[in-house]
């Protein structure tokens, strides 16, 4: 049987990932085929322990490759840039039995996934100043603040995972007496990196607010529902100084 090349192609990535591909029988029994697939699978698993840095001062290097490769055996890359490979790692973590006694790896995970989302994305430009000024207060209210491409966001519930994600991404001790509770992040791409800070729950539901469109009366107004004692003129602040906003989308 005479496969055309795209069909070729589609069963020679099946047969890689130890997929069924009948087709190529005579191709994947020979001593070579294997010798091919160990090599991509190695690089996928690299990759994965590239791309999740944190997670593997965790749990070390010996232990993170391990579960790389289970991983990489059964979801392998959608994009042929490595640097994006593990969007699923982290839903992986949740469910793999040697994790279970660290029921925040997987969170530490997405952590380190939205800063490599961060890294990778364009760095658009950002929200001036200098574009605020002469606006009143009831221009401003009407404004749709939109985040940059390059920014990242999320709250996470009961668990510290920003401190755990910190102190290990940087390298520095970890308290003795960490508070277990809930902790949000803010991750800022740029040309020099990647910025973090820590945020409150009411500037997380704020820029998801932002996000999904809504002015700034009315993103503002969800995040004190959410955080009564939130001061809101200090989170803008803190928002516009990070360059976290694209330019003003003025409502017609």
């Amino acid at each position: 049987m005479t496969l055309s090349l795209g069909k070729f192609q589609q069963a020679f990535i099946k047969a890689l990932y130890r997929h069924e591909a009948p087709q190529l029988a005579a191709l994947t029994a020979q001593p070579g085929f294997q010798v091919y697939r160990n090599t991509i699978l190695k690089g996928c698993v690299d990759a994965l322990c590239a791309n999740f840095p944190t997670v593997e001062r965790l749990v070390g290097c010996e232990w993170l490759a391990a579960a790389a490769r289970v991983h990489a055996d059964h979801t392998p890359p959608a994009d042929g840039r490595l640097i994006y490979y593990g969007a699923a790692f982290a839903d992986f973590l949740e469910t793999f039995e040697p994790a279970r006694q660290m029921p925040y790896l997987a969170e530490v995970a997405r952590l380190d996934y939205l800063w490599l989302e961060a890294f990778a994305a364009f760095d658009e430009p950002s929200l001036a100043l200098a574009e605020l000024a002469g606006m009143t207060a009831a221009d401003l209210a009407r404004c749709g603040l939109r985040p940059r491409g390059n920014v990242r966001w999320r709250w996470f519930a009961g668990q510290p995972i920003y401190s755990l994600w910190r102190y290990n991404r940087e390298a520095l001790v970890l308290p003795d007496s960490l508070p277990w509770q809930g902790e949000g992040v803010l991750l800022v791409g740029g040309t020099e990196g990647v910025a973090w800070q820590q945020l409150e729950p009411g500037a997380c539901v704020f820029l998801d607010a932002c996000a999904a469109g809504h002015d700034l009366a009315s993103a503002s107004a969800l995040a004190l529902a959410a955080q009564a004692d939130l001061d809101f003129n200090v989170l803008l602040g803190r928002l516009l100084a990070a360059r976290v906003f694209a330019p003003l989308a003025l409502p017609h």
